[in-house]
């Protein structure tokens, strides 16, 4: 099956052009191999590597399909070897709500013991 076709009918691309971009770009890799053309075949047993969206899909075909079906029938298309990600802090932010006020930062100056005025 064409690689284009399988990541529509596993539900990784929204349309089958989106995955064709993809592949064209050069960001989709079949059992670590670079793979340019969207006609690619792909089977069972082959690890696809790819972006999609801040995150690198890694994924193992488990079948192939003919129709793009709904979610849970698409999902039963692959198995997800994809590692976890670790839980980032969030950005430090103003303890307050939202932007600190003019206020806020005169009070932050006349307070700071870090500085020598």
């Amino acid at each position: 099956m064409r690689a284009d076709k399988w990541l529509w009918h596993a539900r990784f691309f929204k349309t089958r052009g989106l995955a064709t971009k993809l592949i064209s770009a050069g960001h989709l890799r079949v059992n670590s191999d670079k793979v340019a053309k969207p006609a690619h075949g792909v089977g069972p047993g082959d690890v696809l590597t790819f972006p999609q969206g801040r995150r690198i899909r890694v994924v193992r075909i488990t079948a192939l399909s003919d129709r793009r079906g709904p979610a849970p029938e698409a999902q039963t298309l692959y198995e997800d070897l994809t590692p976890e990600e670790e839980k980032r802090p969030p950005a430090p932010r103003f303890e307050g709500k939202g932007r600190p006020s003019g206020k806020d930062r005169r009070n932050a100056r006349l307070y700071d013991p870090t500085r020598l005025d």
